[in-house]
């Protein structure tokens, strides 16, 4: 016999026995899975709605030069609101991002205003402030949406003010800054 008749011989016992020895392994699975009880339909977690939306405008992280390194800490300032006319600014630092947004939820709960708004979702007069650095302008702008950029936008849309428009005159690049500039300036509003 040649080498080739030799593999044949051995080549097709084997092969013949796997096909009659065990169905194939996608086979069994598919087996399994028609066995089983039918599962039942999960039902849907129901979100508790959160009183205050809320909006990260800024998220820096600090380092602290100490004696064994540098020790690192997150600082964040948060905007909250309920887009009804409630809205305020927060700052919270802590070692994790997680526990420094809590902070700032906290602080901007106790930093809340309430802005009187129009029935186009406007505010009644122009109003400006400056805080720090920030100087900004506030303007009802009826039918013509919301223009300001930067944390003013933000806490407007936080506010629910839907109709205005807003200008930073200072050269001021503080998110922080500008939002409590922001919120000094709806204050001001009666």
């Amino acid at each position: 016999m040649t080498d080739t008749a030799v593999q044949e011989q051995t080549q097709a016992p084997a092969a013949q026995g796997q096909s009659s020895a065990a169905p194939e392994r996608g086979e069994r699975r598919e087996r399994r899975r028609n066995e089983r009880a039918p599962r039942r339909p999960r039902k849907p977690r129901e979100r508790v709605r959160q009183e205050f939306e809320q909006q990260i405008i800024s998220i820096r992280r600090v380092t602290r030069v100490v004696a064994g390194g540098r020790r690192f800490s997150f600082s964040v300032a948060m905007v909250i609101g309920n887009g009804k006319g409630k809205v305020g600014v927060g700052l919270g630092k802590s070692s994790d991002t997680a526990s420094a947004i809590e902070k700032a939820v906290r602080d901007a709960r106790k930093t809340m205003i309430e802005v009187p708004l129009t029935e186009d979702q406007s505010i009644p007069a122009t109003v400006r402030a400056k805080y720090a650095a920030s100087d900004i302008m506030i303007m009802p702008a009826p039918g013509l949406g919301l223009r300001a950029g930067g944390a003013v936008r933000t806490v407007c849309e936080m506010a629910g003010i839907k109709n205005v428009s807003a200008k930073i005159h200072s050269r001021s690049k503080n998110h922080l800054n500008n939002a409590r500039a922001a919120m000094k300036a709806l204050e001001t509003i009666r």
